[in-house]
């Protein structure tokens, strides 16, 4: 397996003691993000699926505690299929979704790409933009990945199933086509920050699982940089690295698709790992969930209004497309 695929924790604490502090925040709780699976109560307290992830929990002499799919045992993997349906889509699968999405933009095929046998090659020419419309105008373009995991619509630094590294050139994720198309218009430092800043800023997504979202967190962060040295070739500074991970923790955010909550939020839900809570207790719960709804009020999931610079409730969007 590849040392650059499995971003270890330990690794971006060394690098700046900020960062993983910033990728482990959750916007809406005003706290960390949560585990939000049982695939760590082996290792006891602090590791329920309640319990917030901290910076200590995942670093020093604990180990290598989290790790991208690809990594885990075919049981975990299995487990975690059946359980909360985890299932990684293979990183052909992906770039043929997203072809779609740029054929539509563009109104022409093989923008980026040409689909083969279960994988791509890529377009070596300068992509060229149909009339009326601007390399700008593709940056700026919102695009959401729902039920993230580790984002592999968004950035593809390597093969979900396979493991295998993909260089800057061959990657097919939605944000690695506008940092490329960033990286052929562009030629100043400061330019570029500023229209990767705009590329970040468009690009959403959830996750329930608390490691997957911190995996899916750490690869976007890593893409900034991959796509940074591939430019410039030197390493981005550590002003611009906090800067890009802020952003990173608003807009790839933990919540419950459903309820459009952080995960196993409500409050009157006994904080204990959710095995140990009989049918009956369930039951009431739930109950008092539909009696008390008021109570979720505060714990809907946020997002950043990037243009107001104010946070919005997320389920406020859908609310406003009905």
């Amino acid at each position: 397996m590849d040392d650059r695929i499995d971003i270890k924790e330990n690794y971006v604490y060394q690098l700046n003691k900020s960062l993983l502090a910033i990728l482990l925040k959750d916007r809406s709780s005003k706290k960390n993000i949560i585990w939000a699976t049982d695939s760590y109560l082996k290792r006891g307290n602090g590791y329920f699926p309640l319990d917030n992830i901290t910076v200590k929990a995942i670093t020093g002499r604990n180990g290598v505690v989290i790790k991208p799919r690809v990594e885990k045992s075919k049981r975990e993997q299995s487990v975690r299929i059946k359980q909360k349906a985890e299932v990684f889509t293979p990183s052909w699968i992906c770039n043929a979704q997203n072809n779609l999405v740029d054929n539509a933009w563009f109104g022409r095929e093989n923008v980026f790409n040409c689909e083969k046998d279960k994988t791509w090659l890529s377009i070596k020419e300068k992509i060229i933009f149909p009339t009326g419309k601007s390399w700008q105008d593709y940056v700026k373009e919102n695009r959401l990945e729902i039920s993230c995991g580790e984002a592999p619509y968004l950035v593809s630094r390597y093969d979900t199933v396979t493991g295998k590294w993909l260089d800057v050139n061959e990657r097919i994720g939605l944000l690695d086509r506008k940092l490329r198309v960033i990286n052929e218009n562009v030629e100043s430092e400061d330019d570029w920050v500023k229209w990767a800043m705009i590329a970040f800023k468009s690009i959403y997504g959830f996750e329930w699982q608390g490691d997957s979202l911190l995996i899916a967190r750490e690869n976007l962060l890593f893409t900034f940089i991959d796509y940074y040295v591939e430019k410039f070739g030197n390493y981005p500074i550590d002003e611009h690295l906090k800067e890009f991970a802020k952003v990173i923790s608003w807009n790839i955010w933990q919540m419950d698709g459903v309820k459009f909550v952080i995960p196993n939020s409500y409050s009157s839900i006994p904080k204990i790992h959710d095995s140990l809570i009989d049918n009956d207790e369930k039951e009431k719960s739930c109950q008092d969930c539909s009696k008390n709804s008021n109570k979720l009020t505060d714990i809907y999931c946020k997002v950043k209004n990037w243009e107001t610079n104010r946070s919005i409730k997320f389920i406020s969007l859908l609310k406003n497309k009905s």
